[in-house]
């Protein structure tokens, strides 16, 4: 590992760039219940499966970005789940994500970490919209989205994807309607 790799501290978590090695947590995550009825089915079945998931959507995106998903842990190195910046097809700005694994969340981590990545996307990638898409009966969701500064603005369905979603955003300058 080089020690340029991204990281992000906060007062109880470390947010790090995923690798390869990651797998196992990213398995966990994509096969949680909650993960699969809110999020959907991503495929990914085995480690390998996981590895690759890894390389071809976080990894390549922080080449392609320089922001992804990234692994969330304890201070003392426990992974207790993901969440970042992605760019996805279908939304024109990017989207900050979190998924945490059953046994941390009700915690304060996502918010602690979402706080984090918010900060990050302003200050540092210099970004001026974020958005965020869940299940509009998501209410954990959409209670964090509206605690790190989002609201509500309509619904969307992305490409290649039946469900409606609730789409929230932030703005570096309020839009005036």
């Amino acid at each position: 590992m080089t020690n340029t790799m991204f990281q992000l501290e906060t007062p109880q978590l470390v947010l790090r760039e995923l690798t390869e090695e990651d797998a196992p947590l990213m398995l966990a995550v994509l096969n949680d219940a909650d993960f699969l009825r809110n999020v959907g089915d991503r495929g990914v079945r085995t480690v390998d499966d996981a590895r690759r998931y890894i390389v071809d959507g976080p990894m390549a995106m922080y080449r392609q970005y320089g922001f992804g998903m990234y692994r969330v842990e304890l201070k003392d190195g426990t992974a207790i789940g993901l969440c970042g910046l992605v760019k996805r097809d279908g939304l024109d700005d990017v989207d900050i994500g979190f998924a945490f694994l059953p046994d941390f969340r009700g915690q304060g981590y996502a918010l602690e970490a979402a706080e984090a990545v918010m900060q990050y996307a302003r200050e540092q990638v210099a970004l001026k919209r974020v958005v965020a898409i869940t299940l509009p009966d998501n209410t954990p969701s959409v209670r964090l989205l509206e605690k790190i500064g989002l609201q509500p603005e309509g619904r969307i369905t992305l490409p290649n994807d039946d469900d409606e979603l609730l789409l929230m955003g932030w703005s570096a300058t309020p839009t005036k309607n």
